[in-house]
């Protein structure tokens, strides 16, 4: 009875405390559930196995840093130069300039790309300009290395980040093939560009974003790391420091960017997450949740999906269903990670407190129900193929 009464609670101000940070939702609600649920001794481990486990800090590192790599690319210009120098019609622009711009973690960062939707977009509703920037941004969170959504939680299932990906790959293409031809259907016509073509200014910012994934791959396969997360802390700080470099940005604009980016937060909803997973693992609480006996397609297909669109975020659903799936049914295979993923990420793309949704129709002026009218057609055609594939491999 207290492990269910503990769980209700945590869940509770999880939702409730994640509207104004995620950070501090999870640590109250890794909180209310240790009061419930573990004795002194067991926070003692918890926080032990939070705080002293090398690869939860240097994970908490590489997703500090990213921030920070998209915040020099802004503020020296070379974001907007890697976009003005994509020469392509309208339809392709539509997909691409929110996809890349979704490679800057921030909360609401939708509203980076808004406005090259809103300034390509003449002629089009403001519903598909709307729908168009949140499916586009966030479709590289399903392959890429660097979205710290995918790092952490293939550091929960226990699988390996690269092979992730790779399993993730059907699902990104699904994702861009159904926004292309059907969220963007209506979209036709050819761009208009200021200046001319510059070939370094398309690949000298391209450059450094690929750098940081370049560099882990070849150390992890390389060199005999004591821990694999290694790789992508060098790969992240050196991005870094070529984008500070080709920026010339020296160390007093580096704390504006600081202060702007809020790198901490981010380092801090990973030792948060991991503080709840440790906690919720110890609690007891999968095992009592597996005893319900949960089908692994309603748990990690269905459950995910709603999840996803409640928490508006992708971590949160994957330590709640990971820690679960594996008590019930042994280790996720990385088939089974890859279609809980694509259904919690398709919940979160429409989630009302998503911010990017928010912010997007926000700025675009229409009601959120233009928005999910939109929206519909894709998530369900998505959402039904990643439940056919469950419906195999689960």
């Amino acid at each position: 009875m207290l492990i269910w009464t503990g769980f209700s609670l945590s869940i509770v101000a999880l939702l409730y405390i994640s509207r104004r940070s995620l950070w501090l939702a999870m640590t109250m609600a890794a909180v209310v559930l240790g009061l419930f649920t573990l004795s002194t001794s067991q926070m003692l481990t918890v926080l032990t196995r939070t705080f002293a486990d090398p690869s939860v800090l240097l994970i908490a590192f590489v997703v500090g840093i990213i921030p920070l790599i998209g915040g020099a690319l802004e503020e020296s210009g070379e974001m907007d130069r890697l976009v003005t120098n994509m020469r392509m019609r309208k339809r392709p622009f539509f997909a691409v300039a929110p996809a890349l711009l979704g490679m800057l973690p921030m909360p609401g960062g939708a509203l980076l790309s808004a406005p090259l939707i809103q300034r390509g977009g003449e002629g089009i509703t403001a519903d598909v300009k709307a729908a168009g920037n949140v499916w586009f941004r966030h479709a590289f969170l399903l392959v890429y290395p660097l979205g710290s959504s995918l790092i952490a939680s293939a550091k929960i299932a226990s699988v390996g980040l690269y092979q992730a990906i790779l399993f993730l790959f059907p699902a990104f293409l699904l994702t861009v093939v159904i926004g292309y031809f059907i969220l963007l259907r209506h979209v036709e016509g050819t761009m208009n560009y200021e200046g001319r073509f510059s070939l370094p200014g398309l690949v000298v910012p391209l450059g450094i974003i690929i750098s940081a994934p370049v560099i882990d791959i070849v150390m992890k396969s390389t060199l005999p790391l004591s821990h694999p997360e290694i790789g992508t802390a060098v790969g992240v700080s050196a991005s870094l420091l070529l984008a500070i470099v080709v920026g010339h940005i020296g160390g007093r604009k580096l704390l504006v960017i600081g202060k702007k980016m809020r790198p901490w937060k981010y380092a801090l909803i990973i030792l948060a997450m991991f503080l709840f997973l440790n906690v919720f693992t110890l609690s007891g609480s999968p095992q009592t949740l597996a005893s319900l006996g949960l089908s692994p397609v309603l748990l990690c297909i269905a459950i995910g999906f709603v999840l996803g669109i409640i928490t508006g975020r992708i971590q949160t659903p994957i330590a709640i269903v990971v820690p679960i799936f594996i008590t019930a049914h042994g280790a996720m295979s990385l088939p089974a990670f890859a279609v809980t993923y694509f259904s919690i990420y398709l919940g979160y793309v429409i989630s009302p407190v998503h911010p990017c949704v928010s912010v997007s129709i926000e700025y675009f002026s229409i009601p959120m129900f233009a928005f999910l009218r939109r929206m519909v057609l894709p998530v369900t055609i998505a959402f039904a193929v990643d439940l056919v594939v469950a419906l195999f491999i689960l």
